[in-house]
């Protein structure tokens, strides 16, 4: 994935804004708060950086291509960072990107949800996977 699909990718999730900071970093919020991080590494690769559950970070972290997020991580977050070869195939890495977004999302407030026009569910919590408008 290069940085233009990782930008229309995240662009396409319901109400997500981008702002470029932290030396270069796209960074991708929903409610103001951080889902997806990327940016170009000094090992000339794209680091893909988000959000996983702690079953998801077990797995992941000792996945060639993936490590901890560098400085998330350090501070007990479980954020992964997509770094080099072999990594992830685009399709789950993609998938991976949504997932982040939805716990992002589930931690916002329900005044939050409602005013970006996403549905508040009941049961679990959990959002649609589908991409698309939500609200």
């Amino acid at each position: 994935m290069d940085i233009d699909e990782y930008n229309g990718y995240c662009g396409a999730l319901p109400q997500t804004t981008t702002v470029v900071q932290w030396r270069g970093s796209h960074v991708w919020k929903i409610g103001g708060k951080v889902f997806a991080i990327a940016r170009h590494l000094k090992e000339g690769q794209l680091g893909i950086t988000f959000k996983a559950s702690e079953f998801a970070y077990e797995i992941l972290r000792d996945t060639p291509g993936l490590r901890p997020a560098p400085y998330m991580a350090s501070r007990g977050l479980k954020w992964i960072q997509h770094y080099g070869e072999p990594g992830l195939p685009d399709e789950e890495l993609k998938s991976y990107l949504k997932d982040s977004y939805h716990m992002v999302v589930q931690g916002l407030t329900k005044k939050q949800k409602s005013e970006l026009g996403l549905k508040i569910m009941t049961g679990k919590g959990r959002l649609p996977r589908g991409g698309g408008n939500m609200g």
